[in-house]
């Protein structure tokens, strides 16, 4: 049977994803969570680096098209259709790391999401996610390129404060989400009150046409469960 290849997780667009990144680490035997899933690639990945891949996510069309993925590939998911935060299903201390990308925003209750994540993992498990950086919420282009064109350096606006963290209505892929801009000190602390250590946050340099040059479109965390 014909498969995809893509057999590592993405942390956004434009910016390098785990197989460069190294966040994870060996997952071979190891169960893992992704929240927001989407449909499915990351978590297809993670069965077959030999995982035990479980996948959450809000929508049922996309875990749809996921269940197919993963069928298509011969990839073994257990896959959830419900909020991100709600992971009563699985018991305390069963996962070994967490995995969500461009999905945290969306929690409105990101205080009741990093508890749940940290009930769930192991002592000193990993907890890596990414979403749009808030920098890149604040700035927008001013004028749109012209097809094929470089963006200058001087044409981006600031159009909202970087400290507003009013919700923001976003398009992606064809459909409006709720984004809630926090501050990086807010989710930095956040994570702490929770029992989380920070060891890495990520701001890695886009790299693509689309995206803009003067600030960084994603940024990537990746914070341990604090041992017993």
């Amino acid at each position: 049977m014909e498969r995809s290849g893509n057999h590592a997780a993405r942390y956004g667009p434009d910016i390098p994803g785990e197989r460069e990144l190294r966040l994870l680490g060996d997952l071979k035997g190891k169960r893992v969570l992704e929240l927001g899933c989407g449909t499915g690639q990351a978590s297809i990945a993670f069965a077959r680096q030999g995982a035990t891949a479980i996948a959450v996510d809000t929508s049922a069309t996309r875990l749809a098209e996921a269940r197919r993925l993963a069928e298509q590939e011969e990839a073994r998911v257990e896959w959830h259709h419900g909020d991100l935060a709600d992971l009563a299903f699985l018991r305390a201390d069963s996962i070994d790391v967490c995995f969500s990308a461009y999905a945290l925003a969306e929690v409105e209750d990101v205080n009741r999401q990093f508890r749940q994540v940290h009930r769930v993992l192991r002592p000193h498990g990993i907890f890596a996610f990414s979403y749009q950086h808030p920098m890149a919420l604040c700035v927008e282009r001013e004028h749109a390129p012209d097809e094929g064109a470089a963006l200058p350096l001087g044409d981006l606006v600031v159009r909202r404060s970087y400290f507003d963290d009013a919700p923001i209505a976003d398009e992606r892929g064809g459909e409006t989400v709720v984004v809630h801009p926090r501050t990086v000190s807010d989710v930095f602390v956040a994570l702490g009150r929770t029992g989380f250590r920070v060891d890495a946050i990520l701001e890695p340099r886009p790299t693509g046409a689309e995206t803009m040059p003067l600030v960084p479109s994603t940024i990537v965390w990746r914070a341990r469960k604090e041992g017993m």
